[in-house]
This record gives structure tokens, C-alpha cells and sequence, in this order.
């Protein structure tokens, strides 16, 4: 392996983590003048947040990209995607921190306009399946945890609520969050160690834990995500391919299983590999 290659390794990207460190290159540095300088740099980042990155770059050497540079970027970055940036992510995040509750305005999935609604937001979440933002917040009335897209959002303002019922809203949030938390782990393949920088790129949208076994020279991935992000892992398991194999999530296992013996079906010998019987998603025990 060349000598140079993964500087930027996990152990070294989790040094930096533990000491609250960021390694920013030249090239970012410039980048961000450059977008600090665009109009839309007001709107999108706090004023005290604003002058703290603008007095950090005071001091450098870096300069801005100028001329026709700037205009190609505005001009070519145009995606025909959903933009990751939400007009309500500012305001939302801005309560979350205040600790305040909500009084919020938004659409069902038929279209049909519900009555306002209080509230305490809890988390903003971006979901890479559906590949848009979510809010997750206490409903006061129903006492229950609610998923709502931003774009299905109509209006939301500001309502003050105790300190006291914002920590055991949010409590209760947590709680009912966990129980719709899956977790699998993820075994490296020792062969493919070197590229483990590479593996948990692929997961770094999920909270997971990394342990290192001396003994069988394994790393293990423990992954944890929402149960409706289960398909969104399982492609990025396929995409891994023989790099990684799941150790303990039966429906998983099931549908790699499933999709590895369609693919014998069509290009090889089919009886090579039966697919195990399963009962609402579960693989039995003699596919174990």
C-alpha cells in the first residue's frame, strides 16, 4: 500500500474527534470566503456565527476565488435533487436550543390542512433514503412522538414553555425513539482491513461504534439507524460486497440471502444457494 495512502485514516479522523479538532485545508479555507462573500450568507448563518468565521479568516493568507470562478460555481451547481437546505431549519434548530415548545401548522399526506398543533420539537433529522428533512417533536395532545416532513410544514411559531416540561417532553421522546432503533454489526473481512477508512465512509450517515479484535485481527462495526432506513443499509451493503459481512440481523441476512440467490438464478446455477425460510421478515434457525 502506498505509503501516502488514507492519511486521513479513522483513527486519525477519531483523535481529532476526542480533542474537539478539525483539519481544514487551503482549499476549504478559500471556499469558505468564498461562500461568506455570496448574499445568502446573512440569511443562512447567524450574525454572531457570521462574524466568528469571518474574524478567523481575518488572518489568513488564503484569498477568495474571483472572476468567472464564481459564476460557474453558482451556475453548474444546479441539481435537479431537492436542495439539502430548508428555509425552517434555521428557526426550528433555534427553538430546540432555546428549549421552547411550537405551535405548528401542517399538511397530512392527503393534502388536507390540519388544525394547529402544540407542541415541543425535539431533533432535525435528514433522512438519505427519502433524501429530506424531518422534524421529530412531542405532541402535547396525543403525548406521542411525530415524524413531519419540512416541506409538509404550513407555519410554526414560538410558544414558551416550562424548562421542567421541555426535559421530560423530551424524555419521553427518547424513550419512544429508542423503540423504533434497530442495531446490526457489521464484520469486516480481515482481507479488506485496508480499506476501512472506505467501509465506514459508506456508513458515516449513521451513529455506530468501531471495535477491533486483536486476536481474530477483526474490525466489527456496530450500526445503529431507524427501522425504515433498513433498505438504504442494505444497499450500501451490497455496494460493499465482499468486504463486509452481517453478523447478527436476521432480516438482513434474509434479504442478502434472497438477493444473492436471484442473482445465481439468473446468471449461474440456482441450486447452489436455497433460499432459507422466513416468517415476517426473520430468517428461521436453519438458515443460521
Amino acid at each position: 500500500m502506498n505509503l501516502f495512502e488514507k492519511i486521513f485514516n479513522y483513527r486519525m479522523m477519531a483523535q481529532l474527534d476526542e480533542h474537539g479538532a478539525l483539519a481544514v485545508t487551503a482549499q476549504e479555507r478559500r471556499w469558505l470566503l468564498m461562500m461568506l462573500e455570496h448574499p445568502d450568507a446573512v440569511a443562512a448563518i447567524e450574525a454572531d456565527t457570521l462574524h466568528k468565521l469571518q474574524q478567523s479568516l481575518s488572518g489568513s493568507d488564503e484569498q477568495p476565488h474571483t472572476g468567472n470562478f464564481r459564476t460557474i460555481i453558482i451556475e453548474k451547481a444546479a441539481s435537479t435533487t431537492s436542495s439539502l437546505y430548508h428555509p425552517m431549519l434555521r428557526t426550528l434548530r433555534q427553538m430546540i436550543v432555546k428549549k421552547s415548545g411550537m405551535q405548528l401548522h401542517y399538511f397530512r399526506k392527503d393534502g388536507h390542512l390540519l388544525p394547529r398543533q402544540a407542541g415541543v420539537p425535539y431533533k432535525l433529522e435528514y433522512s438519505m433514503v427519502k433524501r429530506e428533512w424531518y422534524l421529530l417533536w412531542y405532541n402535547r395532545r396525543t403525548r406521542s412522538l411525530m415524524s413531519t416532513r419540512l416541506r409538509s410544514i404550513s407555519s410554526v411559531e414560538e410558544m414558551p414553555v416550562s424548562e421542567e416540561f421541555f426535559n421530560q417532553a423530551a424524555d419521553a421522546l427518547a424513550r419512544q425513539r429508542d423503540k423504533r432503533m434497530q442495531h446490526a454489526m457489521i464484520e469486516i473481512i480481515p482481507a479488506y482491513n485496508r480499506e476501512l477508512s472506505r467501509i465506514l465512509y459508506a456508513f458515516s450517515c449513521f451513529d455506530k461504534q468501531v471495535h477491533y479484535d486483536e486476536l481474530s485481527d477483526t474490525y466489527t462495526i456496530k450500526l445503529t439507524f431507524l427501522g425504515d432506513e433498513t433498505e438504504y443499509v442494505l444497499s450500501k451493503l451490497r455496494f460493499l460486497g465482499l468486504r463486509v459481512r452481517v453478523a447478527d440481523h436476521p432480516y438482513m441476512k434474509y434479504r442478502l440471502r434472497e438477493a444473492a440467490h436471484k442473482s445465481l438464478a439468473r446468471y449461474g446455477d440456482a441450486s447452489a444457494l436455497e433460499p432459507s425460510q422466513h416468517n415476517n421478515g426473520v430468517m428461521s434457525a436453519e438458515a443460521e
